[in-house]
């Protein structure tokens, strides 16, 4: 297990600095960050991707279900939000009261790692542009489920289990049992597994992009993801672009996408 799997520090300074280098000047590509610039994520957690964001003058939302993440969010952001800079909550974008107070409000959402994580993705997508002014963007970034590591099995405890790429593609019954043979525990299982019901892929999301009367906008694909340099040490690398047209293929051998859409 990495350390920013337990460390919770260490985990909001990689999120903010992934963020300031890499998904900030992106976004930015399409959509400029100008003071009083409405973002909200999705999927904080932390909260360590919208520091940057903050830094820039926006105003920031940052909405997780995971009470304990808030609550950490809260406590490492607490100057920003005193200063009414950003708010942490917990709570389903699909409550009506969400709805009713966010509708209509933010000029850009941000999904980091967290869309192969949602169920129902071809509901969940087109309803985050209830929260769209008119003009706004929303950006993904996701890896791949058929990748190496599509299936986060970086999170499990046992080394040699957390560096076997491509398992998580195996027959449900056969990578349950290769994690129970790693001794995992029944929590990370019921995680992993539960993503292999989730995970998506390029063609897929493309394809939910287009039924749900998005654009896109702008995209980048990775060769190595830039939190490769956290997780493995390795140096972040763009995709070659040939790969990046083939359908299907791209999918083995990329390892992170970012998407704009609008």
């Amino acid at each position: 297990m990495l350390i920013q799997h337990f460390d919770l520090k260490v985990r909001f300074d990689q999120q903010e600095e992934n963020s300031e280098s890499y998904l900030l000047p992106f976004i930015e590509m399409t959509k400029p960050m100008i003071p009083g610039t409405t973002v909200m994520e999705v999927g904080t957690g932390e909260g360590g991707v919208l520091k940057p964001f903050i830094n820039h003058g926006c105003h920031c939302v940052g909405v997780d279900l995971a009470a304990e993440r808030i609550v950490t969010a809260n406590e490492f952001l607490a100057n920003e939000v005193n200063a009414g800079k950003a708010e942490f909550v917990c709570q389903n974008i699909y409550d009506e009261e969400f709805l009713n107070k966010y509708r209509n409000f933010f000029d850009v959402i941000i999904l980091k790692d967290v869309i192969e994580h949602v169920p129902e993705q071809e509901k969940f997508i087109p309803y985050l542009r209830n929260f769209l002014k008119p003009g706004g963007q929303i950006f993904f970034g996701f890896p791949p489920w058929q990748m190496p590591f599509g299936g986060h099995q970086q999170a499990c405890r046992k080394k040699w289990a957390s560096v076997i790429p491509w398992y998580h593609l195996l027959p449900r019954f056969m990578y349950k049992g290769i994690l129970n043979i790693a001794g995992e525990h029944p929590s990370i299982i019921k995680e992993l597994l539960e993503l292999k019901d989730t995970g998506i892929t390029i063609e897929r999301f493309e394809r939910i992009i287009k039924k749900s009367g998005l654009k896109v906008l702008n995209k980048r694909h990775y060769l190595i993801n830039p939190i490769y340099k956290y997780k493995f040490g390795l140096k972040p690398r763009k995709q070659w672009p040939p790969l990046s047209w083939i359908p299907y293929f791209r999918d083995f051998v990329t390892t992170c996408v970012y998407y704009t859409v609008g």
